[in-house]
C-alpha cells in the first residue's frame, strides 16, 4: 500500500508538471527549432526560457513572478515567439531530451533566457532571475531588442 501511494504521489506530480508546461497553450512553444521558423514567417525574435520547474528555487520563483503572469506572456508575446525548454527531475525522458537542447545552446545553468533574432541569430542572453517582476522583465527585453536594432 506504502508503494502505491508514492507510485500515485509521482504520477499526480508529473500530472501537474505537465498541466504547468501546457499553461499558457499557445504562447510558449516547447521546440527552439519550430520557434527559430516561425520567426522567418513571423518576422519576430524568439525568447528562450531554459528552466528547471521542479527543483530549481531561482527557476521556481521566476514561473510564479513573471512567467505565468498574464500581464507578462501578453505583452511579450507581441514582440517575441516565446519558447520554454524545461528539465525537470520528474520527467526524466522530458530532461534528457531537454538537456541535449541546453547542451547546443551552450546554456550552463538555469534560468537563463537567450534572444534569437528572425534569421535564429542570439542578439542577448542573461540569468532570468535578475528581473524578478514583470515590469523589470518586459523593460529588460525592450533595450536588448534596442540595442540589436542599432547594431
Amino acid at each position: 500500500m506504502k508503494e502505491f501511494k508514492q507510485w500515485m504521489t509521482a504520477a499526480v506530480a508529473m500530472i501537474a508538471i505537465s498541466a504547468s508546461a501546457v499553461a499558457g497553450g499557445k504562447d510558449w512553444m516547447t521546440n527552439v527549432d519550430d520557434a527559430l521558423a516561425k520567426a522567418k514567417t513571423d518576422k519576430k525574435p524568439v525568447m528562450v526560457e531554459f528552466t528547471g520547474s521542479d527543483w530549481c528555487p531561482p527557476c521556481i520563483m521566476m514561473d510564479k513572478k513573471v512567467f505565468s503572469k498574464k500581464s507578462f506572456v501578453s505583452k511579450a508575446s507581441e514582440k517575441f515567439i516565446l519558447v520554454k525548454i524545461d528539465i525537470p527531475r520528474a520527467d526524466k525522458e522530458l530532461s534528457k531530451k531537454n538537456q541535449k537542447v541546453l547542451k547546443k545552446y551552450k546554456v550552463q545553468g538555469v534560468p537563463t533566457v537567450v534572444l534569437f533574432d528572425e534569421e535564429g541569430k542570439e542578439f542577448n542572453r542573461f540569468t532570468a532571475s535578475q528581473y524578478p517582476d514583470v515590469s523589470k522583465f518586459l523593460a529588460h527585453l525592450d533595450q536588448a531588442l534596442e540595442k540589436k536594432d542599432m547594431d
